[in-house]
């Protein structure tokens, strides 16, 4: 495979700026870094030339359900191919595929079918880069989303705080089911959503960390103290931070409170000004700092297309001036995506390397991927975005492909 030079006016890596640089890339990873001084060009390299463009890590998505008219729990090649390659267009090049509520046996072949696509497009240890699925595909030129795992959001969750989830899915918190949950999807699920005000969450939770999972806490009406003792067996995230949780209150405090003042506990938001006012989230990220709040989409199948009527799971959600509601009138994810999420928050005040650290290292770090995702850097996956000065994507590489 060409090796690829990439001429940037910026890089930002993101824990420095590298002005007037350069990234070299080979195969899927990046080879080199640095001031244009400082790099020798291989000769007979593919040049990009992104003058003008500041170049960033791809942003990774810890919490989506769809785009492109499909839905992860089709866990089909043909849902999942058009899922990664329409986020791909909008910068996002890793993402958590998240399941909703739905019966456990439903949950467990979907779990199955994502599995399957996933390790299909793994790169074995043990082969030459050009026997890998990753690799075939740089070779193509194919824009694709890597799928990193599977986020289960439910159905270990509060039918008080359910959201659009279907109250007939929600269950208990179930060690037993939870391992069912495991094994359909082989060993990759990477963030498990539990409400910790139920009965048998704190044992709950202690099993998930043992088995190295990610615990986040999401819908859910759990008070300051419920929550704390969450944290204290082992909780470390919060999904889609104020949405679907109960309400903060100088008296009543309730989860947002803790998520607030807590520094080890990492919290999703949902930027698209909709879900969350830009003064919630202003206050979110004042009260925690830059280095515990990360962006999230939520988005579902209608991300990338029209308004009208899509799946979220097994249930239809409506579409109207890009807002996605229920039969009730509930909000059921959005169609945001990271690089319009970046936009917003840098509108709100947000110094632009703290906002594509937001997206980029910190969900990296929050999955222990902090030096292969979400940086450049030489030995990390060669996923990068080109950012015009107003911050829309000129554009992406995913694994090697894609910018030449």
């Amino acid at each position: 495979m060409p090796t690829t030079v990439i001429h940037a006016g910026r890089i930002l890596t993101p824990d420095e700026e590298i002005s007037d640089g350069v990234i070299i890339v080979e195969g899927s990873r990046i080879t080199a870094l640095g001031h244009r001084d400082e790099i020798r060009v291989p000769p007979g390299a593919i040049d990009y030339v992104a003058a003008g463009l500041t170049v960033v890590p791809g942003f990774v998505d810890l919490h989506i359900h769809g785009a492109g008219g499909h839905d992860v729990m089709e866990a089909n090649a043909r849902a999942l191919d058009r899922i990664t390659s329409t986020i791909a267009r909008h910068g996002t090049t890793s993402i958590l595929a998240t399941t909703v509520s739905a019966p456990i046996e439903e949950t467990c072949r979907s779990l199955a079918g994502i599995a399957r696509y996933i390790r299909s497009h793994e790169t074995p240890e043990e082969a030459a880069p050009d026997e890998a699925a990753s690799e075939k595909d740089a070779k193509e030129g194919k824009l694709a989303a890597e799928i990193l795992g599977i986020h289960l959001e439910g159905p270990f969750i509060s039918k008080a705080r359910r959201g659009v989830h279907p109250p007939d899915a929600i269950t208990a918190p179930s060690i037993e089911i939870l391992d069912r949950l495991l094994k359909a999807a082989d060993g990759l699920v990477r963030i498990v959503t539990i409400a910790p005000e139920l009965p048998g969450s704190i044992e709950f939770i202690a099993a998930a960390v043992a088995a190295k999972l990610v615990v986040g806490l999401g819908h859910t009406d759990a008070d300051y103290d419920q929550t704390r003792a969450a944290v204290q067996a082992g909780a470390r995230h919060a999904v889609h931070t104020y949405n679907a949780m109960r309400p903060f209150s100088h008296r009543d405090p309730g989860i947002v409170g803790a998520i607030l003042t807590d520094p080890e506990v990492t919290a999703e938001v949902i930027a698209d000004l909709v879900h969350v006012a830009g003064p919630a989230i202003q206050v979110l990220i004042g009260s925690k700092g830059f280095d515990t709040v990360l962006l999230v989409s939520d988005g579902i199948a209608a991300t990338g297309m029209p308004d009208g009527n899509y799946r979220l799971g097994n249930f239809e959600v409506n579409v109207r001036d890009g807002i996605c509601r229920n039969s009730e009138g509930k909000l059921a994810g959005s169609t945001l995506t990271l690089d319009r999420a970046l936009r917003n928050i840098v509108a709100l005040g947000v110094p632009l390397q703290d906002a594509v650290r937001m997206a980029t290292v910190l969900p990296a770090r929050r999955l222990g991927l902090a030096g292969k995702k979400g940086i450049i850097a030489v030995g990390a996956d060669a996923d990068l975005v080109a950012l015009t000065p107003d911050l829309r994507v000129a554009g992406v590489m995913t694994r090697g492909a894609g910018l030449a």
